[in-house]
């Protein structure tokens, strides 16, 4: 599904930052894989990477075998709609209602109203908030704001879902339900799951596959509860201990 060769991701400035270093990485159709690592790891600038919203400097990104970081143009446009985003902080339109909050990555594809309205009345049933079509962003929570952004993420039927930070501004409770309906997702949906994440607890509860980044390396990667029960990477075992234990 999404194949990583040797990327690599330098920022230039006054002095030259390589924020990612050589990143190898392979998820598999249907897979709810992880990536976790302290802040200023590289998590984001990862995700970032992956959706082309950064050119990688080097290396190669391959969704369904095309190399993303060689094609441009239409074919880029269609090969991106594969993939939907879920950024930090949820990025939802205010003045918008939640109906055309998620209707809006629709009316850009010029998608035809009555098949606009269908999609929007279906993804709503599916986050949980028809009854919440007409409010605004202002009006709902946190866990419904990021119900939204799920809904918006799936407007266009991607391949792949790519989660930053998806919970770290909810509570335990609400992050459980955020959980579980991307559990759903995966599961009812086949969607494919990458989560970008610092808190080892979205890991172990979601995901079935790991990777460990530091200082824009990737450390260590495996099964979950593999890389979890045995840690090999001092950082690994940071996290671990600073979440309490396994």
């Amino acid at each position: 599904m999404i194949r990583i060769e040797h990327l690599s991701k330098t920022y230039s400035g006054k002095t030259e930052v390589a924020a990612l270093k050589d990143i190898s990485l392979h998820v598999q159709p249907g897979d709810i894989y992880g990536i976790i690592g302290m802040s200023g790891a590289g998590k984001s600038t990862l995700l970032r990477c992956i959706s082309l919203l950064d050119r990688p400097s080097s290396g190669s990104i391959y969704l369904d075998g095309k190399d993303m970081n060689t094609i441009s143009g239409k074919e880029l446009q269609q090969l991106r709609k594969q993939l939907g985003v879920i950024f930090q902080g949820y990025n939802l339109l205010m003045q918008k209602t939640i109906r055309k909050n998620i209707a809006f990555p629709l009316e850009l594809s010029k998608t035809p109203k009555d098949e606009i309205k269908r999609r929007v009345d279906e993804l709503l049933e599916i986050v949980g908030l028809s009854d919440k079509a007409e409010a605004y962003p202002s009006q709902l929570s946190g866990g419904q704001r990021q119900r939204v952004a799920i809904a918006r993420a799936l407007a266009s039927n991607p391949k792949v879902l790519l989660c930053d930070e998806p919970t770290s501004a909810l509570d335990p409770l609400t992050t459980r339900s955020i959980l579980e309906l991307l559990r759903d997702i995966n599961q009812k949906l086949g969607v494919t799951i990458i989560v970008i994440t610092h808190e080892l607890g979205v890991v172990r509860t979601l995901c079935q596959k790991v990777a460990v980044i530091d200082s824009g390396l990737i450390v260590e990667q495996g099964l979950t509860r593999e890389v979890m029960d045995e840690p090999k990477h001092e950082i690994t075992k940071l996290l671990i201990s600073t979440a309490g234990g396994r």
